[in-house]
């Protein structure tokens, strides 16, 4: 063709050079076409009847036939006064088909491709589209695959347009290593990437596929790590991805500064505005001299500083940190000037990418509203609000100027992810032998941001299920407003007796601190104990027999700086609450119960310590006794190493059944570690554990079928050790745990062994 074209112009250049390079045609014949009319052939062409027409304009009409994507081949005869065209179409496509594709469905590679059924043929548009779909799986992490187009023609000048598609190997990251680490190990440095190396679970770990848009954001994640820590002039030098000869695998080297641990030194409020009472603004820096720097720390103290100006009515203040390096020893000053910042309004908040979650979910993220001063601050914090919701894998937040001088827009781009998981928990004990636990949770019900749990626990002599709903911007407020219904009941053959819950709760929880959380609560239950043995039943457990409603409200205060404190390295979690039954009911009682957990890392944050200690009391009211059904048992959450209602008091001549205690108290000290043996892509961890508690204390404690065997009721403070071991897979994180108790007494339950899973979809 592209000889064809040359011969066709050397001809049109010499015979323009005999005929003094014009032409002058009286008539036109057309050959080749059969869709196409002539006169489109000779609009593109753009040669009219009897007008005299250059060379070079009649090489730029062959030019335009060309292009025009309707012919393989175009060809000018000038014939005396008339102008031969021949012309052969390019055939319609009849319709396309992708072969070879498993891992990519049709659907997924259809929305990639130009070429269309029923519309002209192109090469051209082909080529693009093979090419199109060879980047789909580049991003699916197969670099190897390869895709041809090929063409079968059928009559009327059609074809059938197949992509041929050989798939190749996914191209996985191999290893990744680092350079110039000292403070942190490899192992854990690799923890902190969204990439992971290819371990055992390789088919099923879609992280450990190599995606080169994935490490721009690896490189913030160590970023965001590192200055969490304190290493304020760390940098990520260099990423670099090297493929195999094989072309199935990558090797990633990240070359990284750390540079050296600073803490915060002198922290300062300073304002040269009258209307700034500085000492008032200085009570409010809560970070304290000797703390590890970190930005977040600095995001907190302005956010306080500029909300406490807004308190104060004053608008547009900004607190702007000015920071002095001491080198020497290794501390930042940091000054919180106090002044005017620019006078700016949000126009409006664009929200785009969100094709669950309404509107409206991502705009309650926004202290601003549309008219109000702009805050550039205020606008991160809102984007790490919305990203810290779950539902988005990717939550950008900008700002550009508005339609107006001093007005600004706000854009939000989101990228949706899966909030549901359905979770499978297995238990085994020697006594009750297995148990299976399942659970689905929603966390984004409907794209409302509501959060929607059901669970069903069904074991050989246990059943229980609940469902929860929980609305977390009640009258558009930060108020969580939460329903819940449950069921349970137990036939254990070891037992004399026999019991049914069911029950109904609701509550609003609102903030009242910037850690904690301030619930009230109504719920009303009906409990029934029916006894299998009436002559044989513990004289203690007589006045519950039948059903008994239990009508209480409560509140639970709740402080929480794990995962969210200004310190990544260590937090703490506190609660404190109390349920008053009376207000109708067969029941009254005062029931309070509190807990505190702490948790740090240490080595490096290889290793996780944590520490809880936990207690309740039943206090019951106008002369009534606590019902089985009100008092505190174990479970393996509270003391590991022992079976549900393994240990209190026991009725050893009646049944020999567990009677719970209006008391309890539990302490638990743990250590989480990497296996160093073990790969680290294998995601297996261990944890050593220690764990001693009690449950006693009855208003009663004449047992026996008679009430004449006094039971014991007293402290004793139980104990057990193990070890666990802990497998991060993608169908879920599971956990097994081995546990030996070190201080029972005989008629004490022991677990020796529990296991759990969950998996998200």
């Amino acid at each position: 063709m592209r000889t064809a074209a040359l011969s066709l112009l050397a001809m049109i250049l010499l015979t323009a050079a005999v005929q003094a390079q014009t032409f002058r045609f009286s008539s036109f014949e057309i050959q080749g076409n059969t869709r196409i009319e002539e006169a489109t052939i000779l609009q593109t062409l753009g040669v009219a009847r009897g007008q005299a027409i250059s060379a070079g304009a009649l090489s730029d009409g062959y030019q335009r036939l060309q292009a025009s994507g309707l012919f393989q081949r175009v060809e000018l005869v000038p014939q005396g006064s008339k102008l031969l065209v021949i012309v052969d179409e390019f055939p319609i496509i009849n319709r396309i088909n992708i072969e070879g594709n498993d891992r990519l469905s049709d659907d997924d590679l259809f929305t990639v491709i130009g070429s269309t059924p029923r519309r002209t043929y192109s090469p051209a548009q082909a080529e693009r589209d093979a090419a199109a779909i060879t980047d789909a799986y580049a991003q699916s992490g197969r670099l190897s695959a390869t895709v041809a187009p090929k063409i079968i023609e059928r009559r009327g000048n059609r074809v059938d347009l197949v992509f041929e598609v050989a798939e190749g190997r996914v191209s996985e990251v191999e290893r990744i290593s680092f350079v110039g680490n000292r403070a942190f190990s490899d192992r854990r440095l690799r923890r902190v990437l969204e990439t992971s190396q290819a371990g055992i679970f390789r088919l099923l770990i879609g992280s450990d596929t190599f995606v080169a848009d994935r490490i721009a954001f690896d490189e913030q994640l160590l970023r965001d790590f590192y200055l969490s820590r304190g290493y304020a002039d760390f940098q990520v030098l260099s990423s670099t991805p090297e493929l195999s000869p094989s072309r199935d695998s990558f090797f990633i080297t990240f070359q990284i500064q750390e540079g050296q641990q600073f803490r915060f030194g002198e922290l300062t409020a300073s304002s040269d505005l009258a209307e700034i009472d500085v000492d008032l603004y200085q009570s409010e820096i809560r970070v304290r001299p000797g703390d590890i720097f970190s930005p977040q720390a600095m995001e907190r103290t302005i956010e306080r500083l500029e909300l406490l100006a807004t308190r104060e009515g004053l608008t547009f203040i900004r607190a702007t940190p000015r920071v002095t390096r001491n080198d020497r020893d290794l501390t930042l000053d940091v000054d919180f000037v106090l002044e005017k910042g620019e006078r700016l309004f949000v126009e409006r908040i664009d929200i785009e990418g969100n094709q669950t979650t309404l509107d409206r979910v991502i705009r309650r993220q926004f202290d601003t509203v549309e008219g109000d001063p702009f805050n550039p601050r205020e606008i991160r914090a809102a984007a790490e609000r919305i990203r810290a919701l779950g539902y988005f894998t990717q939550a950008d937040v900008s700002a550009r100027e508005g339609a107006s001088d001093g007005t600004i827009i706000v854009d939000v781009d989101v990228e949706e992810q899966p909030t549901g998981s359905l979770g499978f928990g297995l238990n085994y004990s020697v006594e009750q032998g297995p148990g299976v636990a399942v659970s689905f949770s929603e966390n984004n019900f409907l794209g409302r941001g509501q959060t929607l749990d059901f669970t069903i626990d069904t074991g050989s002599e246990n059943t229980s299920s609940s469902v929860r709903f929980i609305e977390p911007a009640f009258l558009a407020r930060d108020l969580a407003l939460s329903f819940g219904a449950f069921y349970q009941e137990t036939s254990d053959d070891s037992l004399t007796f026999d019991t049914r819950t069911i029950g109904f709760d609701a509550g609003i929880a609102f903030p009242v601190g910037e850690y904690s959380r301030l619930r009230l609560s109504y719920g009303i239950s009906d409990d029934k104990l029916t006894a299998r043995d009436p002559a044989n039943l513990s004289q203690i457990l007589r006045g519950d027999e039948g059903s008994n409603v239990t009508s209480v409200v409560g509140y639970r205060w709740s402080y929480n700086t794990i995962g969210g404190g200004l310190d990544p390295t260590r937090g703490v979690r506190l609660s404190f609450g109390q349920d008053f039954a009376g207000l109708g009911g067969d029941t009254e009682f005062v029931r309070t119960s509190f807990s505190a957990e702490a948790q740090r890392t240490v080595a490096n944050d290889e290793v996780t310590l944590r520490a809880a200690f936990e207690g309740g009391l039943v206090t019951s009211l106008n002369g009534t006794n606590s019902l089985q059904a009100t008092r505190f048992f174990n479970r393996p959450s509270i003391i590991r190493g022992f079976e549900t209602a393994g240990i209190g008091p026991r009725d050893r001549v009646a049944g020999d059944d567990a009677l719970g205690g209006n008391r309890y108290v539990a302490a638990r000290v743990e250590a989480q570690f990497p296996f160093g043996f073990l790969p680290d892509e294998y995601g297996i961890s261990g944890a050593a554990f220690l764990d001693v508690g009690s449950v006693w204390g009855l208003d009663d404690t004449n047992g026996g079928p008679n009430g004449t065997d006094p039971v014991d009721d007293g402290f004793f403070l139980n104990s057990a050790v193990g070890v666990g071991i802990l497998w991060d897979t993608q169908l879920g994180p599971l956990r097994f745990n081995f546990s030996q108790a070190i201080r029972k007494r005989e008629f004490d339950r022991v677990q020796n062994f529990d296991l759990t899973i969950e998996t998200r979809f």
